[in-house]
């Protein structure tokens, strides 16, 4: 059965840990599919034009540890701008969204523009102070030295340049559910999460 949940969100909202444990939790299979930006990102601090880059895109490439950089957040975030880059990217998405046994999508258009009919759709959010928290301390742990004041503006400044792009931007499908986990625990939301596709059908 091809049961599709897409999650969209802002940086650091909390989606993607949700949609890792939702897809666990069901069995579903899962795509972060922003690395598929960060990895047209990366590609382009090294050089390659961006429209080649997603065009060309190997799955091999998707290393998270290697594109959770600041620096490859922000070239995702202006690669993922350029219409023709989005376009490359739509087909592979869609294809995984479809498969047999269910799967979770998590990115910033996956229920407005990749999967608008998708069974569950959620919207996850959560304030700019909390977020950057969250990445501040993912980074400092990962031995990366920067600071919260700089975390911040590139939250503020990411979720800027996604909200006002002119192609796909970043907003909730008008049937979104929203989950603010600003004061919400992950164990919380993902129940809450699971209470939404149980009802959807999802666990059939």
């Amino acid at each position: 059965m091809a049961f599709t949940v897409a999650i969209d969100g802002p940086a650091a909202s909390g989606k993607g840990t949700i949609s890792r444990e939702i897809a666990a939790f069901f069995g579903f299979e899962h795509l972060d599919t922003g690395l598929l930006y960060r990895a047209v990102g990366f590609r382009l601090l090294e050089g390659i034009e961006p429209i080649e880059a997603a065009k060309t895109l190997d799955m091999s490439a998707l290393d998270p540890d290697a594109l959770r950089t600041p620096d490859v957040a922000q070239a995702a975030s202006k690669v993922a701008a350029i219409p023709e880059v989005r376009a490359a990217l739509v087909d592979f998405q869609r294809a995984f969204a479809t498969r047999a046994g269910g799967a979770v999508l998590d990115g910033r258009d996956i229920g407005t523009v990749i999967c608008p009919e998708a069974n569950v759709k959620l919207f996850v959010i959560a304030s700019p102070e909390v977020r950057a928290t969250r990445r501040h301390k993912e980074l400092v742990e990962k031995g990366l030295e920067v600071s919260f004041d700089e975390v911040l503006a590139d939250v503020l400044e990411r979720d800027a340049r996604d909200m006002n792009r002119q192609d796909a931007p970043l907003k909730p499908a008008e049937d979104a559910l929203v989950i603010d986990t600003t004061d919400l625990s992950i164990a919380d939301a993902v129940a809450q999460v699971v209470e939404i596709i149980t009802e959807a059908g999802g666990a059939d």
